[in-house]
């Protein structure tokens, strides 16, 4: 018999698989053993029996037990996976490229410090929100949690993505709203919608590594267009634009991925006359709004949807678990793109897009939102004087978002500097993986929330003297 705390915080059907995991651990019950009845179990803890079916279907999930039919549980042998070899102690030999980056940087990397990922750490988001959540959700009809959801998305969150919009200058109605998982699907959708294989289309340079990634895997020709501290370099998107006519170009607005830096008024007029003299689209990835202090410049305002696409998402400013982004589009754009969604993958997560709805219209968001704008804002300053410390060189001193684009002295390729770092479990992302070109790149991405800490400053210092 088991003894269970009913005035512990954990549930009790959890304290009892926890009890019997341990006793089939340490060998107190024998591999084929049965274990107790589900009705001898709920008598001798004076529990109920769906308290032990939850703890024997959580044994079972796991490996522990095995059900038979008319028969009971029974111990099996649980496997033992080892963990990925990528995120060990060291990670001597590794290619770091852009292929590695996207199938290894999402993994469990609890035992590295990662200033190059590309997402807030956990203790910066308000993980309570999405518990408050969750307790809301489970309290709803539980036939609303197993149906596929509406193909563009959970309304009420379309609904509330409406109003923020709102906020932004962007009018629309709730159907020129798509949901998506994700910012990356969205990208996704809108090069699939927009492109055909063999077509050329521009991005800034540098640009998120998966996007330029997603882009060449597609079958299109990416070619960069200069980054500037006031957004895309106009003059070269308008030459380029006239020689190669582009079918898109995608861009940052807010904070961008790399460099930090934010779209002037000026810069997006300019860019708006050129997509109508050209005649190309303009998808405008704005992920990063939420973490400007004040309302940024938007494309989509200032065009209204006509040219321009707009892909925001939650993923950054509640939790990337939850993988819910959107495409803002006009009214027969947004109808295309939620039936090439249904093509390619059917509904989004609506359980996910609820849990969002639920967060994004209480009040405390907003102060979470401004909580995380301040963190990020402190991070900015203290890193950026780390960097130039270290003897880095910054692109641009951005006062809010997440990233830090800085270099070293030219000479020094980062792919190389990256492969040594993860050599001590360090993982850097080399300024190669954002940039279009195939030079060796003296750049470096920095994530503000993961790189305040004494042993990437000690690293950085060695590399910058000649002495790694």
């Amino acid at each position: 018999m088991f003894t269970l705390d009913r005035s512990a915080a954990a549930p009790l059907f959890r304290q009892l698989s926890d009890a019997l995991r341990r006793d089939i651990e340490q060998g107190k019950l024998g591999i084929g053993s049965r274990v107790p009845s589900v009705r001898l179990m709920a008598q001798q803890c004076g529990i109920s029996l769906i308290t032990v079916v939850n703890a024997y279907n959580r044994l079972v999930a796991e490996g522990y037990l095995q059900p038979r039919r008319a028969s009971g549980y029974y111990v099996s042998q649980p496997s033992r996976s080892m963990p990925p070899p990528a995120f060990q102690a060291s990670m001597a030999g590794v290619a770091v490229d852009s292929e590695w980056l996207v199938s290894h940087v999402f993994a469990d990397a609890s035992s590295l410090l990662m200033p190059g990922c590309g997402w807030l750490p956990e203790g910066w988001l308000e993980g309570e929100q999405i518990r408050h959540a969750l307790s809301t959700l489970a309290r709803k009809s539980a036939g609303s949690m197993v149906r596929y959801g509406n193909p563009y998305g959970y309304q009420p969150l379309r609904k509330a993505l409406q109003v923020a919009l709102h906020a932004r200058a962007i009018e629309l109605d709730p159907e020129q709203i798509i949901l998506t998982q994700g910012a990356s699907q969205a990208l996704n959708l809108c090069a699939r919608l927009f492109l055909k294989p063999g077509d050329t289309v521009l991005v800034d340079d540098p640009m998120y590594a998966n996007l330029i990634a997603l882009l060449r895997t597609g079958g299109y020709r990416v070619i960069g267009v200069p980054r500037t501290l006031n957004g895309p370099d106009c003059a070269q998107l308008e030459l380029l634009a006239a020689s190669h006519r582009p079918r898109a170009f995608f861009t940052n607005t807010s904070l961008q991925n790399p460099t930090g830096t934010s779209t002037s008024i000026a810069s997006a007029h300019r860019i708006l006359r050129a997509a109508e003299n050209f005649d190309f689209r303009i998808v405008e990835d704005d992920i990063f709004a939420d973490l400007q202090p004040q309302q940024g410049i938007s494309l989509a305002a200032l065009d209204q949807l006509n040219r321009v696409t707009y892909i925001g998402s939650l993923s950054k400013s509640i939790s990337p678990s939850l993988r819910v982004g959107f495409i803002a589009a006009g009214s027969q754009l947004a109808r295309e793109l939620a039936q090439k969604k249904m093509l390619e993958g059917l509904t989004s997560c609506e359980i996910s897009e609820k849990l969002a709805s639920i967060i994004l219209t209480e009040g405390r968001h907003r102060l979470s939102i401004e909580r995380l704008r301040g963190r990020c804002e402190q991070a900015q300053r203290s890193v950026a004087a780390g960097l130039e410390n270290c003897g880095l060189q910054l692109f641009h001193r951005p006062s809010a978002g997440m990233f830090l684009w800085a270099r070293f002295a030219a000479g020094i390729d980062t792919v190389q500097v990256a492969q040594q770092a993860a050599d001590q479990a360090l993982l850097l992302a080399p300024g190669k993986l954002f940039e279009t070109g195939d030079a060796p790149s003296p750049w470096l991405r920095f994530n503000v929330a993961h790189s305040d800490h004494a042993q990437v400053y000690r690293f950085l210092e060695r590399i910058a003297a000649g002495k790694a």
